[in-house]
């Protein structure tokens, strides 16, 4: 016994759990100081219980006094070192030794329900734990070697400027080695190899291969995602098949995970409106109990003649069942299991007050580019002229547009390799800024951009295609016309498209009596009443500023007090910060939005908001009827204490009891 408790092992089960080995200590001398006591042997007893005391109670002594003498407050820990001393010394004072077998009993039984606790918020942490053993702690990098060996430490690492540099890394003319560095040490433009099966050890930029990547630890979504050459990729994302070559394009301490595990660490330590209501209130009702337990000692003796230790005796009771443990533990397990449970979704909660009210808000404002629509263009409709293809459109266009860098053009050379159609080369290309582009493509004159861009050019018109124009410019939509050689080939249109779940997100907010969403957009009326209609919403403002966005979120809040706002670009900053709860998209939304946001959607999952929502009526739901349980269990037992029906241990187990229910309960939201 003595070789186990020398071991590392003991250190290490002593460490992390003091709580329990504490209880587990006063629980022995406790029993025998019982038993030593019934054999007869009091002096053996009388050294054991006060043994027994000290182990048991030393960390709420402890606490209740830092907390007397640095706050100038009492607390429940003080409360019940005063009722286990003031057992002992009545039971000293009458010779009554049960009564200090009583106060034993109520530290251990406070020393157990601490350990409980203990248990039961290590389970919690654990779950946030686990976002900070996502990431590898080292990458492998590649590096170039001297013609003179040198130590790993002095090779230079190879900094490609662009993607398209990365085949220089196959070029047989150079040595590069794999060194295996700390995360902390890596660079920006640092070339890292994570090969298959492996975890992502940073965010960085696919240059070389492509693979299907696990990001469930990041955005809650356990279906892998494809990724090839340009997509970012996040630490702690767990690679599938393929081996990758990345690219670092921003600081390892600001990656999305970094950035998680601060401000879930912050989270912890930030108390919640309510919790810090309750923190005021028990240092007043602590107060409140001392002198009722005080009056209850003294007064009854003197006004109605009882017995002076039975009273006594009832106002240390007193002091143990009024104390309001549970109603202390109502609140923060419940809240701080409500973002351990967020967090495991892709949904982060900044701190347990946005937690909270999340679940309150009665209405909800909504950007429209990058949150209810992808923020990328795509070509969505091609409409040929007669005698012609969709293919021949889409491959014309995409010759004159792959020398573009405008956001059109990047869809429609997207569209055109989507379609997996031959890429053509075009010659003396001419853009003329913001109207079109001309070129040459295989010895034939190209022209591609706007109606009356082409029209001025060809001198000629296509009735048809006007009407298709009329009709998709009036859906919101950017049409561009293609023609070759003075003939008109038709059309193409493109769009920021609308996200696939956005509309059952609206159906699924409005079934949860959400009494008004609304979409905010610095979009013409036209785009933003399509888009609108499309999703049902009917409150739309159109051609918004950033300030205009607050004049709307302000009013918002004047008519439904409670409003939540959803963006992702730095326009949206303002809003978000003055919205009752700001809500950011984590996977396009920009790092201002998502400093200024409470609330991070990890992913663009639009569809993780009902479950923010419902996630934070749940937790006030729990909160609420912990708080009825506690108040009313401490009724219950003082009832019970002025009846005369419980004695100190009873009171005790009854008390802390409660307290470990409530926790327990809070729990409940560590289950998704």
């Amino acid at each position: 016994m003595t070789r186990f408790l020398s071991t590392p092992n003991f250190r290490q089960l002593l460490h992390k759990h003091p709580e329990a080995f504490a209880a587990a200590s006063c629980a022995i001398l406790v029993f025998l100081g019982w038993l030593f006591l019934n054999l007869g042997w009091v002096g053996i007893a009388l050294f054991l219980l006060p043994a027994a005391y000290v182990i048991g109670g030393y960390e709420s002594t402890k606490e209740g006094l830092t907390t007397l003498f640095e706050e100038h407050q009492l607390d429940v820990d003080l409360l019940m070192m005063v009722a286990a001393l003031g057992a002992a010394s009545l039971g000293l004072w009458q010779r009554d030794y049960t009564l200090i077998i009583d106060g034993a009993i109520l530290i251990l039984i406070f020393a157990i329900s601490g350990a409980l606790e203990s248990f039961a918020m290590q389970r919690t942490e654990r779950n946030i734990r686990r976002l900070m053993t996502v990431a590898p702690d080292t990458a492998r990098t590649l590096r170039k070697i001297h013609q003179n060996p040198v130590s790993d430490s002095q090779f230079p690492i190879y900094t490609p400027n662009s993607p398209q540099e990365t085949g220089f890394l196959n070029d047989s003319s150079q040595n590069f080695e794999e060194v295996e560095i700390p995360i902390d040490q890596l660079q920006i433009n640092d070339i890292v190899i994570v090969k298959p099966g492996e975890l992502i050890p940073t965010d960085a930029l696919i240059i070389e291969g492509q693979s299907h990547l696990n990001q469930a630890s990041i955005t809650g979504e356990s279906i892998p995602i494809e990724k090839t050459i340009g997509d970012e990729v996040f630490a702690g994302t767990l690679n599938g098949h393929g081996a990758l070559r990345l690219r670092v394009h921003k600081s390892p301490e600001s990656s999305l995970i970094q950035r998680v595990i601060r401000l879930v660490e912050q989270a912890k330590t930030e108390a919640p409106p309510s919790q810090q209501f309750i923190e005021k209130f028990e240092r007043n009702y602590a107060k409140v109990i001392v002198i009722g337990g005080i009056l209850l000692a003294i007064l009854p003796p003197l006004l109605f003649g009882w017995n002076w230790e039975i009273t006594i005796y009832r106002a240390l009771i007193f002091l143990v069942v009024a104390s309001p443990c549970a109603l202390m533990a109502a609140i923060m397990p419940a809240l701080l299991s409500g973002i351990a449970n967020g967090a495991r979704q892709g949904i982060l909660f900044k701190n347990g007050a946005q937690l909270e009210k999340i679940g309150t808000i009665k209405a909800i404002a909504f950007d429209k580019t990058g949150t209810l629509t992808t923020g990328k263009l795509q070509v969505v409709e091609i409409i040929p002229t007669e005698g012609n293809s969709p293919e021949t459109v889409l491959q014309l266009a995409a010759a004159l547009e792959a020398v573009s860098e405008h956001p059109i053009g990047e869809a429609i050379t997207g569209e055109n390799s989507a379609q997996n159609l031959q890429l053509l080369t075009a010659k003396n290309v001419q853009a003329k800024a913001g109207l079109g582009i001309l070129g040459t493509v295989e010895n034939q004159s190209v022209i591609v951009g706007k109606a009356s861009f082409v029209i001025s050019e060809l001198s000629q018109h296509h009735q048809n295609l006007e009407a298709e124009t009329y009709r998709l410019e009036n859906e919101g939509k950017t049409v561009i016309w293609v023609a070759k050689d003075q003939e008109i080939l038709g059309l193409i249109a493109v769009s920021d498209t609308v996200r696939t779940e956005a509309k059952s997100v609206i159906e699924r907010l409005n079934k949860m009596g959400i009494q008004q969403i609304v979409m905010l957009t610095g979009d013409n009326q036209r785009t933003a009443d399509t888009v609108a209609q499309s999703l049902g919403i009917t409150q739309i403002y159109a051609n918004l500023l950033p300030e205009d966005k607050l004049t709307v979120i302000r009013q918002l809040k004047q008519q439904y007090n409670t409003v939540a706002m959803i963006g992702d670009g730095i326009n949206d900053a303002p809003a978000l910060a003055l919205a009752t709860v700001g809500i950011a998209m984590g996977g396009g939304g920009t790092d201002v939005a998502l400093e200024t946001a409470d609330i991070v959607l990890m992913a663009d999952r639009l569809d993780k908001l009902p479950e923010a929502v419902n996630l934070g009526r749940r937790s006030n739901r729990i909160v609420r009827q912990n708080i009825v349980f506690a108040l009313s269990f401490i009724g219950l037992l003082l009832v019970a204490n002025f009846a005369g029906q419980i004695n100190l241990p009873l009171g005790v187990i009854g008390h802390e009891g409660s307290t470990v229910l409530v926790t327990l309960s809070g729990l409940r939201l560590l289950k998704s």
